[in-house]
């Protein structure tokens, strides 16, 4: 019988070379998923800077008003003075550009360009935010609901969904957004526009989630952990909202962002047919309805807010699209 090796105190703290070398002294720390997500995400220096973008834009939106009074801003403010009298088109090149009017005034008023596109940044961001929310709540809910229990329960969500997305949603806008221009709800004015726009938008857009959800959902509720809940004795509604929702964060948070600009484009859109926000609030889709009768002879008028709209857009998507990345495991 070989008798035991015996090892001396020096002997026992070597350490092997390679993980000397790997580690260079400095002691190996877990990384969470999501430290790992964000480092990830900051190599994509586009996703970046659609990030920074999008940042940029939340600021100014939420800072519209202060930043409009402190430049001395009015956008319902005429300027008679700056627009021709024979031509109804601002006086000089460029609509009118100038130190005080650095992107121009509107034909025929003359309002300044500058303050009523920083009034409808943040009319168009409170849209798209609040209908994406709503879309996002209904969506998740019924989705992850439809994903676990199955059976009859899945096939009436599935149907239901199916109806949604049968629905001519441009035209039912126009049709609810028309009906309820006077008032309705005890709301009148901007507020009841900005209402019955969230909750068109958010309302009919559910199923995309909700089926998106369903899909994950029904790979999830076969995994370990929620056997484990079911055998603890958890209920279904925890283990819907405390094991399965929470891993579904990531996907939902990626198509929230790649919803958003979508919602904009949509709340442009309404608003350009004249079913939207309603004058005299400034609105992107609006500017684009009154500047269609000038854009051959003032074209300064029709690209500044269709850039303000295609530049948050392609912000917001390429922020989606690093996120997406960022959050699958399967990615490079």
């Amino acid at each position: 019988m070989t008798a035991p090796i015996e090892t001396t105190g020096a002997q026992a703290e070597v350490q092997p070379e390679a993980v000397l070398a790997g580690t260079k002294g400095q002691q190996i720390e877990g990384r969470s998923l999501g430290r790992i997500a964000w480092n990830r995400f900051k190599r994509d220096k586009v996703a970046v800077a659609g990030g920074v973008i999008v940042i940029l834009l939340i600021l100014v939106a939420a800072l519209s008003r202060p930043i409009q009074s402190l430049l001395g801003l009015d956008p319902n403010a005429f300027h008679q003075d700056l627009i021709d009298a024979s031509t109804s088109l601002p006086k000089g090149e460029w609509g009118g550009m100038s130190a005080d009017h650095p992107l121009g005034v509107e034909p025929k008023f003359g309002r300044d360009i500058l303050a009523r596109i920083l009034e409808g940044s943040w009319v168009s961001l409170v849209v798209a935010f609040g209908a994406t929310v709503l879309s996002n709540v209904i969506g998740a809910v019924l989705g992850v609901v439809a994903g676990y229990y199955g059976g009859r329960v899945d096939a009436i969500i599935s149907r239901l969904m199916d109806t949604f997305l049968a629905f001519p949603l441009l035209l039912f806008a126009i049709a609810i957004s028309a009906t309820l221009q006077g008032g309705a709800f005890g709301l009148d004015g901007l507020p009841l526009h900005i209402c019955v726009l969230i909750f068109v938008i958010g309302f009919f857009n559910w199923p995309y989630l909700g089926r998106i959800v369903r899909g994950q959902t029904l790979a999830l509720r076969e995994r370990e952990f929620v056997d484990a809940s079911r055998g603890m004795g958890a209920r279904g509604p925890y283990i819907l909202f405390r094991e399965l929702l929470p891993n579904l964060v990531g996907p939902i948070i990626v198509y929230s962002t790649l919803l958003i600009p979508t919602n904009i484009i949509f709340e442009a859109s309404l608003s350009f047919l004249g079913v939207g926000i309603q004058p005299p609030q400034a609105s992107w889709g609006g500017m684009l309805d009154q500047a269609k009768d000038y854009f051959q002879v003032d074209p300064q008028y029709m690209i500044v807010p269709g850039l303000a709209i295609f530049v948050t857009v392609l912000a917001f998507n390429l922020l989606g699209d690093g996120l997406r990345d960022a959050l699958d495991p399967r990615s490079r």
